[in-house]
């Protein structure tokens, strides 16, 4: 069984958050950039699109996926 989708009355105002785009970014402007949300969690988008899809995910599994990535293991 898949949770249900949720409702817009759920998901977060992403209006007024202050993004942070990667120091790694290169001039082509490919770029992820970062938001907290005010209960702890991260929001992640593409640069390039900034009104487009936005990714929200638990603090502490974004840092896991990046470590994992970092050290070649690839996402699980």
């Amino acid at each position: 069984m898949h949770p249900a989708a949720p409702s817009p009355a759920d998901l977060p105002d992403l209006s007024c958050l202050s993004w942070r785009k990667s120091s790694r970014s290169g001039k082509n402007g490919n770029c992820v950039e970062l938001a907290w949300l005010p209960d702890g969690r991260v929001a992640v988008r593409n640069s390039r699109n900034p009104r487009g899809a936005v990714l929200i995910y638990d603090a502490y599994r974004l840092m896991s996926m990046t470590a994992r990535i970092k050290e070649g293991e690839g996402v699980r």
